[in-house]
């Protein structure tokens, strides 16, 4: 007696085989996005920002080079930072980005978190 739980019962391997460049191919044409962990960071960001009044509204634009999570103060302006994920450059200059909105790169690094450190409030010494 043989079992046929398999699915097939000419005895075939249920999996399916693709070529190796098709599925690069395949891979490539996806656009580059965040993901739900860097997103996660981002949006508690976002959150602080909002409550302190500093930030009012977003934009998310998944391209097929890199992905840019821009921040408005206002939604008719242009963007005041730009949070890009670029995994072309992730093994030279670092995959993430904070832009200024005059174009000027305040951070760039590999890890999301360090890179969105650029936003924390800085410390000061105040005399009594």
């Amino acid at each position: 007696m043989t079992d046929h739980s398999s699915g097939t019962e000419d005895g075939e391997a249920s999996g399916i085989l693709i070529p190796l460049h098709e599925a690069r191919s395949a891979r490539l044409d996806q656009p580059v996005r965040f993901d739900r962990r860097e997103l996660d960071q981002i949006l508690r960001l976002y959150g602080r920002m909002v409550a302190a009044n500093e930030w009012r509204d977003y934009a998310i634009d998944h391209l097929t080079d890199r992905a840019v999570f821009s921040v408005f103060r206002r939604a008719s302006e242009v963007p005041l930072f730009q949070i890009v994920k670029d995994p072309k450059l992730a093994r030279r200059q670092g995959a993430f980005a904070v832009i200024a909105a005059g174009g000027r790169i305040l951070k760039r690094g590999q890890e999301l978190g360090r890179v969105l450190g650029v936003f924390d409030p800085k410390l000061r010494v105040v005399e009594a």
